[in-house]
């Protein structure tokens, strides 16, 4: 079991170190440019191209079943957990077989509602809670996968 974080805008990156370290769990940082991240003997920088989707095809391709990838990107979501993944946002909120395809369909609904200029405004601040919630979900998410097995 391996930890993929789609790095370039997500405000847990400390957290997850801590616990992949705490597992003894390799962490993957996957970012289109350097950036301050954590250090450990387990911790992994990948700096992909600067192609818009880079860093989720780079994740796409190395994830596996059992790994675990953080991403706020319901594309990259979707194609985590087709290969096997399970896949946490940076919220905590897990994205599941049963999930996706609601979460695929409100992001086309709400780009609509934005380009057609009916819906404005951007995404909800993060909030401390939402980082106790990341730490819980990804506790679980490791727990799940040892349960799970090799």
């Amino acid at each position: 079991m391996q930890i993929f974080v789609d790095a370039d805008a997500c405000p847990v990156k400390e957290e997850a170190a801590k616990v992949a370290a705490r597992h003894k769990l390799v962490i993957h940082y996957v970012s289109n440019s350097h950036m301050r991240l954590p250090f450990g003997d387990n911790v992994k920088r990948v700096v992909v191209s600067d192609g818009a989707d880079a860093a989720d095809d780079w994740i796409a391709e190395q994830c596996a079943a059992g790994d675990i990838v953080v991403t706020a990107d319901i594309p990259l979501a979707s194609r985590a957990i087709k290969k096997g993944a399970q896949v946490i946002s940076h919220i905590g909120r897990p994205f599941t077989q049963d999930s996706i395809g609601m979460a695929l369909a409100m992001r086309d609904l709400m780009a609509q509602l934005r380009e057609s200029g009916e819906m404005r405004g951007s995404n909800p601040v993060f909030a401390p809670k939402d980082r106790s919630n990341f730490l819980q979900g990804l506790e679980n998410a490791i727990q799940v996968g040892k349960r799970s097995g090799p």
